[in-house]
């Protein structure tokens, strides 16, 4: 009986992880579209990084365009929060200024990075013209973001420490625009320099958030 059992387990069929397969689907699809766009991404290139099979692409995802949009809502996503929103949740202790500054300075700046630039504003300038629903998913991922800002500079008014003439939800979408507008200009020239003086313009401009009294805090 022991044998019979020791024989069995050696024939049985390895155990499957559809979850594994399909992150590793995402990651190489997020990966391909980075370089090349989603409209030049590869099927065949994704496949052969993720090492599976036509298959196993269209058990998780019935199309190319539903793949791109599960880059757009697990990984371009999951990018702007852990990079602005889950700081910015964890800084409460500290002043919002302080924390947006920190969240500035602490952006990549590898030539890698400038090379390529942002995922989110590549496929934003790629696709919201060609795809309505690539367009709304781009849009959550902006609105959740400006919100997040906007809580914050709201939280600082509150405490006195930021400016009471703002209106925070519009100063948050003119730190957005300038951070990406840096961005763009950095991928543009292709130089790290470009990305590191939009940094220095872009703190200078939120210390001069700083409610009167507040100005000189480092």
């Amino acid at each position: 009986m022991l044998l019979a059992r020791k024989t069995l387990s050696r024939r049985a069929p390895r155990l499957r992880d559809p979850e594994r397969t399909r992150q590793r689907l995402l990651r190489a699809a997020s990966r391909e579209v980075y370089r090349y766009g989603f409209q030049s991404a590869g099927l065949d290139a994704i496949l052969a990084a993720a090492n599976v099979t036509k298959g196993a692409l269209y058990y998780h995802f019935e199309s190319k365009e539903a793949l791109g949009h599960a880059v757009i809502e697990e990984v371009v996503a999951k990018l702007q929060r852990d990079r602005w929103l889950v700081p910015l949740q964890r800084s409460k202790d500290k002043e919002p200024i302080d924390a947006l500054i920190g969240v500035v300075q602490a952006i990549p700046a590898r030539p890698k990075d400038v090379k390529g630039g942002c995922p989110l504003v590549n496929l934003t300038q790629e696709m919201s013209q060609l795809d309505e629903q690539f367009r709304k998913r781009l849009e959550r991922i902006f609105h959740a973001w400006q919100e997040g800002v906007a809580a914050a500079l709201r939280r600082g008014q509150h405490q006195g420490t930021v400016r009471r003439d703002l209106v925070p939800e519009e100063t948050a979408s003119l730190l957005i625009a300038m951070v990406e507008g840096y961005e763009v200009l950095a991928k543009n020239a292709q130089d790290v320099k470009v990305w590191n003086m939009g940094i220095r313009n872009i703190v200078g401009w939120l210390s001069s958030l700083r409610a009167p009294g507040k100005r000189r805090r480092s």
